[in-house]
């Protein structure tokens, strides 16, 4: 029996209050001195601290000690239009009509409009051994596209590993572009190694440089050396040689495997995981950045195509169209194996 516990924000106060206790989950609402909303789900390995009004974005992820978030500059989220007025969290919904960085010619804001939406409803469900924060937010533009929207997070009894999910449902009475990716930010663990279900050659380096990068000699040497296959990125050994960031990109997935894995595996043993289904995600990319502002290890980023921009996914054909009320479901299961 499911047990639905429906959210408004008046729930919501600078001192945490605990709306559902039991001897495997509690629940925390407070709001941050910026007025941004929070949930803090707890079970008996760890928590999460997920923004149920502001994209259902993961702020925090904390499990088994460890904080797996990357390093970044804010202390507390912030009330955002675009992921870089906040981009502090562990993961966020990049998309649904656009993905990634826009070229010149593109007119979509980085990494999308569902990173920040400003969600409609959140609700709590509690199953069995399972707690999930649900929402729905509805995307209408005169003249324009109609979809909606409905985010989740699962986390379960005495488990370091949670599911993170998106249903899009076309409202339009015409086809709707998707782009989507569940962009993780993993925290920077220094001598981490990295490991796929795939072959080693299905990741390959990018080659483009977005506008936001400002190369340096050392980083054009250092890409050089990758290419020319006299150094590789199987080991986060070398931060010197991560800034501006290393991204690889690994496409159509489904040539190896129907289920990735993406593994970083941290000196003492712990391994950091990544699952979906590549009929859902036939796209993956990594993306290491390390300087002294912002540390990240995001190892599989699972996407409908690479994060180039909506111009970049309808020239290499990777843009999917969703027919007038269809729906797409996808899901990823991460955290601490």
């Amino acid at each position: 029996m499911t047990t639905r516990l429906t959210l408004w924000r008046e729930l919501f106060t600078p001192q945490p209050r605990t709306l559902l206790a039991n001897d495997d989950f509690t629940v925390s609402a407070f709001r941050y001195p910026s007025g941004v909303e929070a949930l803090r789900l707890e079970n008996g390995r760890g928590h999460l601290v997920v923004l149920p009004w502001l994209g259902q974005m993961i702020w925090d992820a904390v499990f088994d000690g460890r904080d797996l978030t990357m390093r970044n500059m804010f202390s507390q989220p912030k009330p955002a239009q675009t992921i870089v007025e906040t981009y502090g969290c562990f993961a966020f919904h990049s998309g649904l009509l656009a993905n990634g960085c826009p070229s010149p010619e593109d007119t979509h804001p980085l990494h999308g409009e569902m990173a920040c939406a400003a969600m409609d409803e959140a609700w709590l469900e509690l199953d069995g051994d399972s707690l999930c924060l649900a929402g729905r937010y509805e995307y209408v533009m005169g003249f324009g596209d109609h979809y909606l929207a409905q985010p989740s997070v699962t986390l379960r009894k005495g488990s370091a590993l949670f599911d993170i999910n998106m249903a899009v449902t076309n409202l339009a009475s015409v086809a709707m572009p998707l782009q989507y990716m569940c962009h993780m930010n993993y925290a920077y663990v220094p001598q981490a190694t990295f490991s796929q279900n795939l072959p080693d050659e299905a990741l390959t380096l990018r080659e483009s440089i977005p506008a936001h990068v400002k190369p340096t000699e050392q980083w054009l040497a250092f890409n050089r050396r990758i290419q020319q296959g006299e150094a590789n990125l199987s080991a986060l050994t070398e931060p010197a040689f991560y800034d501006p960031e290393i991204v690889f990109f690994a496409d159509r997935l489904d040539r190896y495997t129907d289920t990735p894995e993406f593994y970083m595996h941290a000196p003492d043993g712990t391994a950091f995981m990544t699952r979906f289904s590549s009929a859902q995600f036939n796209y993956a990319t990594r993306w290491i950045l390390y300087n002294g502002d912002q540390q990240v290890a995001a190892f599989a980023l699972p996407a409908t195509c690479r994060p180039e921009g909506l111009l970049a996914a309808k020239q290499n054909g990777s843009l999917l169209s969703l027919a007038p009320q269809q729906t797409r479901h996808f899901s990823v299961t991460t955290g601490i194996a």
